[in-house]
């Protein structure tokens, strides 16, 4: 057990190390550079040399990399090179907004999703699945945007019942924040509970056809009690990791439902960095979000090596 868990920690860190050569070197074949973007084409060479010398970007890159990195493992993501603020300070109220937003969908989300998806289970066959996979495909089929514009479109502009526009402050009260972030809230729900709603459904099918489901149906068990007492428990393993691999998706993925919405999070932030080419933005924004994917993953790894006593106890599987 002890060795297992030290693995998918181990794991975790190398991804980690691995990702952060990998937005290094995306960032580092952008086209243009901050220099030019900060003094504009009539900048002369001179001038664009000396501002690259005081931004250091004229050492090498490995160098560069080592204390970004090293720098980002102890909390200091440096300075961005249009504003010379810290981008630590600029990152946090962000990244609270983000997870603020992407928390209040998965509130939603999940409970919806795996009660649907159980539901479907249980009639599998029936009007309700049928109705299920029709409307989770149909949503997985869209893009995020399109759905962001229409919900604009309908509760926005011809309900009036939500702001098309998400403004949130410090000091802002609970009730007042959750009613302005419901549609991006609304809009990732769709988006995520599809394909939850699915693979809950699928885990709690593929149980079915067990040995031990088939007994319990010749006991004369009603389908519901053999799916809620008997399947659902053995099929918590892959439930768990999609339902964390989505909420990876929720906090890094709303870059797009940010920027439809103008939601002052972390990937909007992220957004800006690119236009201006602040290449320490776009890297600790990046390092950010594949920090939140990783561990959510391994955490998603962790508990289903929990819930299942054949990943506790190989021996068992055999």
């Amino acid at each position: 057990m002890l060795r297992l868990l030290t693995t998918r920690l181990a794991l975790a860190v190398v991804t980690l190390f691995a990702v952060s050569v990998l937005i290094f070197a995306a960032t580092e074949i952008l086209p243009g550079d901050v220099a030019s973007a900060v003094l504009g084409q009539g900048a002369t060479p001179e001038t664009l040399a000396v501002f690259r010398a005081e931004l250091g970007l004229d050492r090498p890159a490995y160098v560069r990399y080592f204390e970004w990195f090293t720098n980002a493992l102890q909390g200091d993501f440096g300075k961005a090179m249009t504003n010379k603020r810290d981008i630590l300070q600029s990152i946090a109220p962000r990244f609270e907004n983000t997870l603020f937003l992407a928390g209040f969908a998965a509130c939603i989300a999940v409970p919806l999703s795996v009660g649907l998806g159980i539901l479907a289970a249980i009639n599998e066959g029936k009007w309700p699945d049928r109705l299920a996979n029709i409307v989770s495909l149909a949503t997985i089929s869209v893009p995020e945007f399109f759905i962001a514009y229409v919900l604009i479109l309908v509760f926005a502009v011809e309900l009036r019942w939500l702001p098309s526009l998400v403004m949130v402050y410090p000091g802002m009260s609970l009730g007042t924040k959750l009613w302005t972030t419901m549609l991006p809230a609304i809009t990732l729900t769709l988006l995520v509970a599809a394909h939850m709603l699915r693979m809950t459904r699928s885990a709690v099918l593929s149980i079915m056809s067990q040995p031990y489901i088939e007994m319990a149906f010749l006991k004369g068990l009603p389908r519901s009690r053999v799916i809620v007492r008997h399947a659902l428990p053995n099929a918590a393993a892959p439930i768990i990791a999609v339902i964390a691999l989505n909420l990876a998706y929720l906090i890094v993925g709303v870059v797009v439902i940010e920027k439809v919405f103008n939601y002052p999070g972390i990937g909007q932030f992220m957004v800006d960095g690119v236009t201006k080419r602040d290449l320490p933005v776009v890297q600790a924004c990046g390092l950010v979000f594949a920090g939140a994917f990783i561990v959510l993953n391994t955490t998603a790894d962790i508990i289903s090596i929990l819930v299942n006593p054949r990943l506790r106890k190989p021996s068992l599987g055999k």
